[in-house]
């Protein structure tokens, strides 16, 4: 079976601005527990991975590459791809994953249109990107055309809760925490209000799991992450 097809370079929104200072206001705006989150969207691929016959994954909307290193790290035998539309961010990553000793490829490419044949993946994550993607259910599409059957996808994403006491601390802190301190740090106020904006506008929990459905997942499992300020959502390819 052939993995790959010819690369596609596609314009995409751009976070380039931020790539330098992008990790550390990670840390800062997501108070530390960013790095939890993404072990438990490796934890819930579920990999089954040998040097004879190794698990293939896609890290889409990779950014800086920590997730793609987690998954790298946690299944040392899977081949591991990152993709993602923002040159200065694929730099990071590929310094990461120097220092780090990682064997993984990072594409520059779009979600819309993924660069591997049909049923070519085990598995596929996306942190923190979703909601950034301009036709979310042509990308959903393609994650389930490139993914084979019963391979899974992962997705971990940012929201604002709806009800519940922690409702007005997270709209605060996503409305007017996040853009001041990630415009005055970064100094690309605008690119960090638009992430405020991406964080309102994504859609409740299930109506993305609705959306997963209709793009042909089965969705296995879906969990809300501190009061439902993240969500993890587990489906697969049927």
């Amino acid at each position: 079976m052939t993995w790959m097809t010819s690369d596609c370079r596609l314009p995409a929104p751009s976070f380039d601005a931020i790539a330098a200072r992008y990790d550390f206001l990670n840390r800062v705006l997501s108070l530390g527990l960013d790095g939890k989150w993404r072990k438990k969207a490796v934890a819930a691929l579920e990999l089954l991975s040998s040097a004879a016959s190794p698990a293939r994954v896609l890290d889409l909307a990779t950014g800086t590459g920590d997730l793609a290193l987690a998954v790298a790290r946690a299944c040392p035998t899977a081949e591991v791809i990152g993709v993602d539309p923002s040159p200065r961010m694929l730099d990071r990553a590929r310094e990461k994953a120097k220092a780090a000793g990682a064997r993984i490829r990072f594409l520059d490419g779009a979600a819309e249109s993924l660069p591997f044949s049909d049923g070519a993946l085990d598995g596929a994550t996306i942190a923190f990107g979703i909601r950034n993607v301009a036709d979310r259910p042509r990308a959903l599409a393609e994650l389930g055309r490139v993914l084979r059957r019963g391979g899974r996808l992962v997705v971990l994403e940012l929201g604002e809760p709806r009800r519940g006491p922690l409702a007005p601390f997270a709209r605060f802190w996503v409305h007017v925490v996040v853009p001041l301190i990630g415009g005055w740090l970064a100094r690309a106020p605008d690119e960090y209000r638009y992430l405020a904006r991406s964080m309102a506008r994504f859609p409740p929990p299930d109506a993305f799991a609705c959306e997963l459905r209709e793009a042909g997942f089965t969705v296995e499992k879906v969990t809300p992450l501190v009061a439902g300020v993240a969500h993890l959502f587990v489906a697969s390819r049927p």
